[in-house]
């Protein structure tokens, strides 16, 4: 690829870097009073829906498509992103499978913006046309479908297709020519095994469960993480202590939405450097991820508001913002 054309997209995109949420504005929603003077502080940094009615879900919604929008606006090569969007697209398929196998419709169930959208991704697991997905998904969509409909059992659907979403992801790492791509691949998939594993040492899972919902990856060895697990939580945090996770374990010992923080914060982390490329895909990656993490700060600083969360509460779900 071109450096030239990655100078120019890093340039709009340091640009529109300004324009994100600083820790110090996430504070001050959280410092708000209520959830009217949230939208009305959101508002003010131009997150207003057109029509001025201030509904939440909208507002996220438009601005989770700005972001993807200012991707396809500045990216020289768009397929770099397609493991970005590999969480949305399995989610899809375990919508389809599950509302085709129970027979129940409705409801928002499908993201739309992912690369097979909910009406089509139905017809697909319907006529059982298998092979209209994407290579890496055919296998997997099969299997969970035949599961589903033999056992009745909904976790263990879930189960299989996480999973293999999970291998997309480490996959598509693992042939990427860009760093970014590997290590957002990385990350990914050792956080899911170690959220999996702390919540299996929790509900006391199997280690047969385990060996089918965690994905093998560099950064964490799964079999010791496994055997931790069924150890219980105090072994886990043993485990990831020795680890370059260590600050999960301390996290554990906080609560479980302090875990859930830091399972974010890790990821963010593994985006920053990206802020002094300029000639690579990198910090387009980095300003998406950006994005999406602010996005979904914002979410839980509204429905907290709306739920009467104080803000100590809050302040301990907060993520660590980009710039």
């Amino acid at each position: 690829m071109n450096e030239l054309e990655y100078t120019y997209a890093v340039a709009r995109i340091r640009a529109l870097e300004t324009a994100l949420l600083t820790d110090s504005v996430i504070d001050q929603l959280v410092n708000c009073q209520t959830y009217e003077q949230c939208i009305q502080l959101l508002e003010e940094k131009g997150w207003g829906t057109p029509d001025g009615k201030g509904d939440a879900e909208m507002m996220l919604k438009q601005q989770e498509e700005k972001a993807w929008e200012v991707i396809r606006d500045v990216a020289p090569d768009l397929s770099v992103f397609d493991v970005l969007s590999y969480q949305k697209l399995y989610h899809n398929l375990k919508a389809a499978v599950k509302a085709v196998c129970t027979d129940v419709r409705g409801g928002n169930i499908f993201y739309e913006d992912a690369a097979i959208p909910g009406d089509e991704m139905l017809k697909i697991v319907e006529n059982k046309e298998f092979s209209r997905l994407p290579e890496h998904m055919r296998h997997v969509a099969q299997e969970a479908y035949e599961t589903l409909l033999q056992t009745r059992d909904g976790q263990l659907c879930d189960v299989i297709i996480d999973r293999a979403a999970l291998d997309a992801i480490y996959a598509a790492g693992q042939q990427a020519k860009d760093d970014i791509i590997r290590d957002y691949a990385e990350s990914t998939v050792a956080i899911a095994d170690i959220k999996i594993a702390v919540r299996c040492a929790k509900t006391g899972k199997s280690l047969d469960f385990m060996k089918r919902a965690m994905s093998p990856c560099a950064s964490v060895n799964i079999n010791e993480l496994m055997k931790a697990a069924l150890g219980g939580t105090d072994a886990v945090k043993e485990y990831l202590s020795g680890t370059m996770y260590a600050e999960g374990a301390a996290a554990l010992e906080v609560s479980a939405s302090a875990f859930e923080r830091w399972c974010d914060n890790r990821m963010m982390q593994t985006m920053k450097p990206q802020k002094y490329q300029s000639f690579s895909v990198g910090p387009l990656v980095a300003y998406l991820f950006a994005r999406q993490n602010e996005i979904k700060t914002v979410r839980i600083i509204l429905t907290g508001k709306q739920n009467g969360f104080s803000d100590e509460m809050l302040r301990e779900r907060v993520r660590e913002m980009y710039v």
